[in-house]
């Protein structure tokens, strides 16, 4: 017959399971470099637009983590790469890969999984062929999140105006960074915003505002 204390240690354990099992998978990303790489006028030279990607050639997480502090880490202690209207840092990035769905957390400098499956899929429009994108390892995705930054009058957020623009800073500075990198990019506005925030399982205060490819160019 199970004692009191060994009813207590497994019932301990079990909850210790539960709790790891619910916890989302962490990658910690390598420190990236903040120094060094192609000078600013030969990667401006260099950047262009890819829409062939080689198939099964992924991108190691170092040259990964690079891409994402270049395109969103922090630069200072409470300022980022790209600038954001008022500071509001409305802006997350979003890692499409064949192991899931990855939210870029810039303070750790690691991706945090939101889907433990390929939804690269679901930035695909049916009526529009871009077969290349499940080629391409990786696909950014920026979402806003409308709860930062300022409020209206009416209580509620006002950032997702400017959010577009600020989008725009995070695409061009991964852009640079591909081209001084060797990688191909290519930034996508072709995607049903429910269908990707579905797969996302975004809440109603987010919304998608752009993707963005990135691989070894064919």
């Amino acid at each position: 017959m199970m004692n009191r204390s060994m009813y207590l240690s497994l019932s301990m354990l079990a909850l210790a399971a539960g709790l790891s099992a619910a916890e989302p998978a962490v990658i910690q990303l390598p420190v990236a470099r903040r120094s060094g790489g192609m000078p600013l006028l030969d990667a401006l030279s260099a950047r262009r637009t890819t829409r062939s990607f080689k198939k099964d050639a992924p991108i190691p997480d170092a040259v990964l983590g690079e891409l994402l502090w270049a395109t969103w880490g922090y630069n200072r202690e409470d300022k980022r790469t790209a600038p954001t209207a008022v500071n509001a840092q409305e802006l997350d990035v979003y890692v499409l890969r064949a192991d899931g769905a990855w939210r870029y957390d810039a303070r750790k400098h690691a991706l945090v999984q939101v889907v433990d499956k390929d939804i690269r899929s679901a930035t695909v429009m049916e009526k529009i062929a871009q077969p290349f994108v499940l080629d391409a390892p990786v696909t950014l995705v920026y979402v806003c999140d409308t709860t930062r930054g300022p409020r209206g009058a009416d209580g509620k957020g006002i950032i997702g105006k400017w959010a577009g623009t600020d989008t725009g800073f995070l695409a061009q500075n991964a852009n640079l960074y591909c081209a001084a990198a060797g990688l191909g990019t290519v930034i996508r506005g072709s995607f049903s915003p429910e269908v990707l925030a579905n797969a996302l399982q975004l809440n109603e205060n987010q919304f998608v505002t752009l993707c963005q490819c990135v691989g070894w160019p064919q």
